[in-house]
């Protein structure tokens, strides 16, 4: 599963994969320019989450009450 995520990152260009050649090879992967462009609106969501996560909680209880 986190090879199909990374390999769907790098085809959309978010992640650039650097493959070593060593035994066994070694592949590293980083975040391209596009992904760290995400990066700041990412924190913005997960900060965001935080602040509110009792809204969503009491949301969720009122939804399966």
């Amino acid at each position: 599963m986190l090879t199909q995520n990374l390999r769907m990152l790098e085809r959309n260009g978010l992640v650039d994969r650097d493959v070593h050649p060593t035994v066994p090879p070694r592949v590293e992967h980083t975040l391209a320019e596009p992904g760290r462009a995400l990066l700041e609106t990412t924190r913005l969501v997960c900060d965001r989450t935080r602040r509110h996560l009792h809204h969503v909680e009491a949301a969720r209880l009122r939804f399966h009450a």
